[in-house]
């Protein structure tokens, strides 16, 4: 029976290449499928048996251990170059937009406050 192994919903491609990569590299079978036109389906990775399925959770859980690893020091390394844009700097590029999802954030959350607001008039 199919196991499934990986789901590949919002799962950058190149981290989806290498997870492709090491079960071939372990010679695990695997298939895909994805969700389809109408995105009803479910982008995933699929052992055909369940026979290799604790070998390679444990592999695929070590890819991302040391996955996370990496970004994390990729991330400090942008940090530290000064390449990661600070909320001055994003204002700057886009004032527009700044301005207006900063004015739907307060919309949003003052309509979701307001039924407690009035609660506590009430109390």
């Amino acid at each position: 029976m199919a196991r499934l192994l990986f789901k590949l919903a919002q799962v950058p491609d190149d981290e989806a290449a290498e997870i492709r990569a090491l079960l071939d590299e372990h010679q695990i079978s695997y298939y895909e499928t994805d969700a389809g036109f109408f995105r009803v389906g479910l982008d995933a990775i699929w052992l055909a048996d369940g026979v290799q399925e604790e070998y390679a959770r444990e592999l695929i859980r070590t890819y991302q251990a040391e996955r996370a690893v990496r970004q994390q020091q990729n991330y400090a390394q942008l940090v530290e170059a000064g390449q990661v844009p600070s909320v001055w700097q994003h204002f700057c590029a886009q004032p527009i937009r700044f301005i207006a999802v900063t004015a739907a954030i307060i919309f949003v959350a003052g309509l979701t406050l307001i039924p407690f607001v009035m609660l506590l008039r009430n109390a």
